[in-house]
């Protein structure tokens, strides 16, 4: 697995004054986890930003603060404006490599289902990620479902037909379903006009001579 980078320094000013921080390219950021109390930083904001589109929420990060030793941590927390969608905090959590992590790692669909290919059925996907427990030296990037092996309207991929490494468990429900084939539906029947009846005529002669009657 790919081992990101990151540096971060001891943040002294909190609060509202953090706005600050921010116009002058920095990004506030907490530290928490087992072993310490949690921590504010600081961390670049550019360095904030590629470390979120590349290391995301499954990869470790190696984290040096100041002159500190460097530090195993998981990106827990990422908060963005609403509407300019820049970087407003981040939440790191410090691990410890000889203990278990619970994490939600992306499932990520390969392959092609012949079903899909002629265009007779439709892929209903139940699940986007997978909660799994491992050490944080046995984590993956992502799980992966298979699309091929869907060769029939109705076949399902679950949870318990995911191919892990043996050093990771899976918490969710092996029943659960991950993507599904269902059948194309069928386009609804016209609905039929129905003829007039032999009523009908009658009826449009007594509005004509009432109107008549009016004018």
């Amino acid at each position: 697995m790919t081992q990101w980078q990151l540096t971060a320094q001891v943040r002294t000013v909190t609060g509202k004054q953090v706005n600050r921080l921010r116009r002058e390219g920095w990004i506030p950021a907490v530290i928490y986890g087992p072993g310490a109390e949690s921590r504010p930083l600081q961390v670049l904001a550019r360095e904030a930003e590629e470390i979120v589109a590349r290391a995301g929420t499954s990869h470790l990060i190696t984290l040096t603060i100041g002159k500190e030793p460097a530090q195993q941590v998981l990106l827990r927390g990422i908060q963005r404006d609403p509407i300019r969608r820049n970087l407003l905090h981040l939440d790191l959590y410090r691990v410890e490599m000889d203990k278990p992590i619970t994490m939600e790692i992306p499932i990520v669909l390969t392959g092609s289902s012949p079903v899909l290919e002629r265009r007779e059925g439709i892929l209903i996907q139940g699940k986007q990620t997978l909660e799994i427990e491992c050490l944080p030296r046995n984590l993956i990037e992502a799980v992966e479902a298979d699309l091929s092996v869907l060769t029939e309207i109705d076949q399902q991929i679950t949870v318990g037909d995911l191919v892990l490494p043996p050093t990771i468990r899976v918490l969710d429900d092996p029943d659960e379903m991950v993507v599904r084939i269902n059948p194309l539906e069928a386009a609804p029947e016209e609905e039929a006009v129905p003829e007039p009846s032999a009523a009908e005529p009658e009826l449009v002669r007594r509005r004509k001579a009432v109107e008549e009657e009016e004018e």
